[in-house]
């Protein structure tokens, strides 16, 4: 099953995201490592979100991504939700 995690982020993100990308990538190789993560980004013009998709058995694979991410902890992130994902076509798609 895939999980979309979403995040909104503070109006200056870009800026104050710079001396914590290093500990948040470190985070996003870790989980893509473990086959957790398939794909990541921020959301652009305006910059004002990020969505990571996830791959797991229930939602806590990207909660436990977001009680880790350096960017939550340090405020960046203002609200974060977390939505399953029903794939229909692609190379993960379930077509019956």
């Amino acid at each position: 099953m895939f999980w979309l995690l979403f995040y909104d982020v503070v109006e200056d993100y870009v800026a104050r995201r710079a001396p914590l990308r290093d500990a948040h990538f470190s985070l996003l190789r870790a989980a893509l490592e473990r086959g957790e993560l398939v794909l990541a980004g921020a959301l652009a013009d305006p910059v004002d979100g990020a969505v990571l998709v996830f791959r797991g058995d229930d939602a806590s694979v990207a909660e436990d991504f977001v009680a880790a991410d350096p960017y939550v902890q340090a405020g960046l992130v203002t609200a974060w939700r977390v939505r399953p994902w029903t794939v229909v076509a692609g190379d993960e798609a379930l077509l019956g």
